[in-house]
């Protein structure tokens, strides 16, 4: 892990997706979200909509997407938002959208994400399925839309993380759970660690195609992800994510569209933000959801989810899963 000096902008927890990308002309880039149709990826596409950017909201919703884009379109002015049909655990539908991509590909902001399912669920490959959506689905997306992104001369790709990577790192002798017993927040904080672990070896791999990749935490959003967020939570727990200080959706967004668009982070790769800013690291190990709730811990990021030997080794197994 290479400890860089950290990057400060002169935004923070309460700045909008407005404010990170006032001033920032996006015309002619072509961007992707995945998840588009709800929650941040909702905000993050009409802002980079609103910056000028043609924006294809990656979908398994279609007739979701295609509202939600109709929305974007008129809010902006913009005609050139539309929806595409994605469905990351399916290796097919992959395929099929990487197929039908043609042209470069400057912004890939991989949003999408399934949270604390409370039960163990797996594709039909045997992969468990928060990984296998989060972090695989994304992946693979990214490997088919290589060449538009080198050909985009600068691309980036964001990819949506949480706090929830502390909960976990990558536990690489048993991914899927199939010997230990399945948790939800242990699945689900492998599955961010994998999206930062991404960013730090996609840094390394795509430099020389002028790729850069970074990872986030959006901060605590109240959105349809927390849907499993609730069960089991003591009271004092309960008590803390009642008072949790929530950020709108324009604020939760607002470290996505920096990273997609502003010209402060141009060159900058393989780092974890978190409130429009580069991460703090921390040596602090609690993985009680109170804590993870807490700005202070929020905002910082475990050494575990910038580890260079355990990027490559993820990026290689995960080549081998979806390849196979």
């Amino acid at each position: 892990m290479k400890y860089n000096a950290r990057l400060t902008t002169p935004f923070g927890a309460t700045s909008t997706t407005d404010d990170v990308i006032a001033g920032v002309d996006l015309y002619g880039k072509r961007a992707i979200v995945t998840g588009g149709a709800s929650g941040i990826g909702v905000e993050t596409a009409r802002a980079l909509a609103a910056a000028g950017a043609e924006v294809v909201i990656a979908v398994r919703n279609m007739e979701a997407g295609a509202q939600v884009a109709s929305d974007i379109a008129k809010k902006t002015g913009s005609p050139r938002v539309v929806a595409a049909e994605l469905e990351l655990t399916d290796r097919a539908s992959v395929a099929r959208f990487v197929a039908e991509w043609t042209g470069p590909l400057h912004i890939l902001v991989n949003n999408a994400g399934i949270m604390a399912l409370p039960e163990l669920h797996r594709t039909p490959e045997g992969w468990e399925l928060q990984f296998a959506t989060n972090h695989l689905g994304h992946f693979n997306l990214a490997l088919g839309l290589h060449p538009a992104l080198a050909a985009a001369d600068g691309a980036r790709i964001v990819s949506v993380s949480s706090s929830g990577h502390r909960t976990s790192p990558i536990i690489f002798d048993d991914i899927h759970f199939e010997r230990r017993v399945y948790d939800p927040w242990l699945a689900y904080g492998q599955s961010k660690t994998a999206n930062v672990l991404f960013a730090v070896e996609a840094a390394r791999r795509w430099a020389d195609d002028g790729i850069t990749a970074n990872a986030l935490m959006p901060g605590a959003i109240r959105t349809n992800l927390q849907r499993h967020q609730l069960a089991g939570m003591t009271p004092a727990t309960q008590a803390h994510f009642d008072n949790a200080p929530w950020k709108t959706l324009e604020q939760g967004a607002a470290t996505s569209v920096l990273l997609a668009a502003s010209p402060l982070v141009e060159g900058v790769s393989g780092r974890y933000f978190a409130d429009c800013n580069e991460a703090e690291l921390t040596t602090d190990l609690s993985t009680d959801l109170s804590v993870l709730l807490r700005p202070e811990e929020a905002s910082t990021v475990l050494p575990h989810a910038l580890d260079d030997d355990d990027a490559a080794r993820l990026w290689d197994a995960s080549l081998a899963m979806v390849r196979s």
